[in-house]
């Protein structure tokens, strides 16, 4: 087969497969309105529709923690209390709390950091008798619940 021969079936294929692509992309917009490089959001304002998605983001993030924290109190406490030591935590707990999920999430030396001192935490209250660690354990909570409940 010669040179000008095999550059022909090349061309061809290569025809060929921009002719798929070309009626592929008849098929997507035949399917969505308007052009590809419209669809971003609910907005025409590119800055509107961030904004709405960090808000969505950020209640269904906050919705979630309360589940999982109401869930993990309430099988030990009654509704009312898991909701009264949820409420009972102080401004500057809830900042602490937010800064070090913060740091364990921006880079992976951070999750180390933080999932090192969590695990060093976990074995140090398992290294005291355990009655010991529960007592003061629910002694924090019962602090929480009472401010939470005032």
């Amino acid at each position: 087969m010669g040179r000008t021969t095999l550059g022909k079936k090349m061309g061809d294929l290569s025809a060929k497969s921009h002719d798929a692509a070309d009626a592929a992309k008849e098929k997507v917009k035949a399917i969505l309105p308007g052009e590809p490089g419209d669809l971003h959001g609910p907005s025409p304002n590119p800055h509107t529709n961030l904004l709405i998605a960090d808000v969505a983001l950020r209640g269904s993030a906050m919705l979630a923690r309360r589940v999982v924290e109401r869930g993990m109190l309430g099988s030990k406490y009654a509704p009312q209390k898991a909701k009264a030591i949820l409420k009972g935590r102080t401004f500057g707990e809830t900042i602490f709390h937010t800064a070090i999920a913060r740091v364990a999430t921006r880079s992976v030396p951070g999750a180390i950091l933080v999932g090192g001192g969590l695990l060093a935490k976990t074995l140090y209250d398992r290294s005291k008798s355990s009655h010991a660690a529960r007592a003061e354990g629910e002694a924090e909570l019962h602090k929480m619940a009472k401010k939470g409940e005032d």
